[in-house]
Formats: C-alpha cells, structure tokens, sequence
C-alpha cells in the first residue's frame, strides 16, 4: 500500500513536460460527464473501466501515454492496464488541472 501512495505522490514533473514537448497522447479517464465539465485541451476520454476494451483505439496514439483523472488514482489504475496490456512509455499525469497547468509552461 505505502508503495502504491510513494508513486501517487512522487513528483514526476519533469517527466511530464519531457512527455508533453514530445506531443504525448492525453487520456482522461474520468467519467464521459466529468470530462464534459472540463477537460486537457486536446485530451481523449476513455473512461479507467473502459480501457481494457479500448486497446484498438489507444493503439492508434502517439507515444508517450499521459493518463489523468480528478485525483490521480483513477488514473494510477488505467496506467497500470495500460502497462499489462503493453503500452509503453506510459505516465501518470495525475489531475487533468495539473496537466493543463503544465502544458501552460511549455
């Protein structure tokens, strides 16, 4: 459990801007009703239950993967399918609030 909560909160920001210069794939997967509230511009929704049946769809991505949600940990699960299935690089973008705010920066 300690492990799970040591990679939600590691501070992987560096990765991330490194992943968004290379034009990385966003998906958020929260709900279809939580994405319509607001969103990463240029993000795809692909709810976390949905992502193991996605894969045609996910393979057409440029890579790097980033995978948000509201609060990380919907996402921490879509990274850990989306590994198994064998995607890779795949972050963990956490909160779409975060990523926006990044992609800001660049």
């Amino acid at each position: 459990m300690f492990g799970f909560l040591k990679k939600l909160f590691a501070d992987d920001t560096d990765a991330l801007l490194d992943a968004l210069r290379q034009g990385a794939s966003i998906i958020d997967v929260r709900s279809a009703a939580e994405f319509s509230s607001g969103s990463v511009t240029g993000a795809i929704n692909i709810a976390h239950t949905d992502i193991g049946n996605a894969q045609i769809q996910i393979a057409t991505l440029s890579v790097p993967i980033i995978v948000c949600c509201a609060s990380g940990m919907r996402s921490s699960m879509a990274l850990e399918e989306l590994k198994r299935m064998g995607f890779d690089p795949v972050i963990n973008g956490k909160t779409w609030n975060r990523i926006e705010q990044l992609k800001q920066k660049l």
